[in-house]
């Protein structure tokens, strides 16, 4: 297969239903103590500018979200960003691989990506780099998959492959190295928002001082306030 050009991807946003999202981070929005309702609030303002950073990049094409919380679903569809429903039980990577076909479905020469939902100090322009950097590693040949990996190098932040070939998303525990193990290629980018996923309190620190989104930030200030 010869080199491949594009320009945009379209990418896959996954986010688990509130209530079992981000359960390492339960009790950063309410000073430690752990409450249901802050804790909802937290997770989905952090999937809701996630999406907001990737619908303002100009190398998105279009955004899907997969999702089976009715919630998260509302306010996404609200803000134009369709949504179509997660499997039961199925967990991550078949929840990506679902989205991938539905966008596939819709265009099969398109280039998708999976992006994780839990990036509130992403920037679009990162975003547009990484794709950049990735739409250049097709354009080299011969590889078709490139990932960005989280801050600490471990885990994966975005999956992008090639028209025409299969995104195969290998995410969990050590995703980078099992991204880059089957054949995928890593980004050596310098981009800190979209590097800092949010799994801890630390992390919600470190994302907080690169500069969180508004939803992010609202969440946050209001647990300042109480």
């Amino acid at each position: 297969m010869g080199p491949i050009r594009i320009d945009t991807v379209d990418l896959v946003v996954p986010v688990k239903p509130l209530a079992a999202a981000k359960s390492r981070l339960r009790g950063a929005a309410d000073h430690g103590v752990g409450d249901p309702e802050a804790h909802a609030r937290l997770a989905l303002a952090l999937a809701l500018d996630t999406v907001a950073a990737a619908r303002a990049a100009r190398r998105v094409r279009r955004l899907l979200v997969i999702t089976s919380d009715p919630r998260v679903a509302a306010e996404v569809a609200a803000a134009g960003v369709p949504v179509a429903p997660d499997m039961p039980g199925g967990g991550l990577n078949p929840a990506l691989e679902r989205g991938e076909q539905l966008l596939r479905d819709n265009d099969p020469s398109a280039a998708v990506g999976a992006l994780q939902a839990d990036l509130p100090a992403l920037r679009p322009a990162e975003l547009d780099a990484a794709i950049e950097m990735a739409a250049a590693v097709f354009a080299a040949g011969p590889m078709r998959r490139a990932y960005c990996a989280d801050a600490d190098g471990e885990g994966t932040t975005l999956l992008v492959c090639a028209p025409g070939s299969a995104l195969e998303p290998r995410f969990g525990t050590g995703s980078a190295e099992h991204h880059e193990r089957s054949g995928a290629y890593p980004l050596p980018g310098d981009w800190p928002g979209l590097r800092r996923d949010v799994d801890t309190g630390e992390d919600l620190r470190r994302a907080t001082g690169l500069g969180v989104g508004s939803h992010t930030r609202g969440v946050l200030t209001s647990c300042a306030r109480h």
